[in-house]
């Protein structure tokens, strides 16, 4: 059975860092195109940091330069460091493949304050 477990959210304020990671079970997560996604309240689900198999990276706009994504492979996670931190970086975080194979984990919820 494939479960995603998001952790490592929190409070923070303005220009502080996380680090959100993912544990996968039930796959290899180094066989596939991780992503993390974000949701924030009354906006759809966007993918906001992508790795492929071969360790590419790309970032939405809104991140570049600021959140770097990820692999554990022993640990089969998928982390993302997230630094100077907005308040528009408050939502809902979720990992899985690039393109959505997995139901959706719980998210674990990230709060930036001015």
């Amino acid at each position: 059975q494939v479960q995603l477990v998001e952790s490592g959210g929190g409070l923070v304020q303005a220009g502080g860092s996380l680090r959100l990671s993912c544990a996968a079970s039930g796959f290899t997560l180094g066989s596939y195109g991780m992503g993390w996604y974000r949701q924030a309240p009354g906006k759809a689900r966007e993918l906001v940091a992508g790795i492929s198999r071969g360790g590419s990276t790309n970032y939405a706009d809104s991140v570049k330069g600021r959140f770097t994504i990820y692999r554990e492979n022993a640990k089969n996670t998928v982390a993302m460091q997230m630094n100077n931190l907005k308040p528009e970086d408050t939502a809902v975080y979720y990992c899985n493949t690039i393109t959505p194979l997995w139901s959706w984990g719980q998210g674990t919820q990230v709060t930036v304050s001015s």
